[in-house]
């Protein structure tokens, strides 16, 4: 059984890939880097280290393979691919939530247009 992704980088452009479930995100990247498509050249980084994946909204460590993952078969899972040097640490967003804190997790995105 293959497991068929869509990668979708910031800048909107996107790129299917089939991959085995034994896969394991550090094995995507790797394979990302190794055959990164012509029409991503403006994105292209320098090692296949600081590409992450992030599936519903959460990074995928290292280790995780995508049969973990429990993906529908035969369909295509769209996943975001990022460059990041480091990762948050997988319980950490759990650990904020326990912790009785003012502190805000807001995010403002607002786009400005030339004209």
């Amino acid at each position: 059984m293959q497991v068929h992704l869509r990668l979708i980088l910031v800048s909107g452009k996107t790129q299917d890939f089939t991959f085995s479930p034994n896969d394991s995100a550090t094995d995507i990247a790797k394979h990302v880097f190794d055959n990164w498509p012509a029409g991503w050249e403006e994105e292209r980084v320098s090692s296949p280290s600081i590409l992450r994946l992030i599936f519903q909204g959460r990074f995928l460590h290292g280790n995780v393979t995508l049969g973990a993952l429990k993906l529908p078969p035969g369909r295509t899972t769209v996943m975001h691919l990022v460059a990041r040097e480091t990762l948050p640490e997988p319980n950490s967003h759990g650990q904020r939530n326990r912790e009785k804190t003012t502190e805000s997790n807001c995010c403002l995105l607002f786009s400005c247009s030339q004209n």
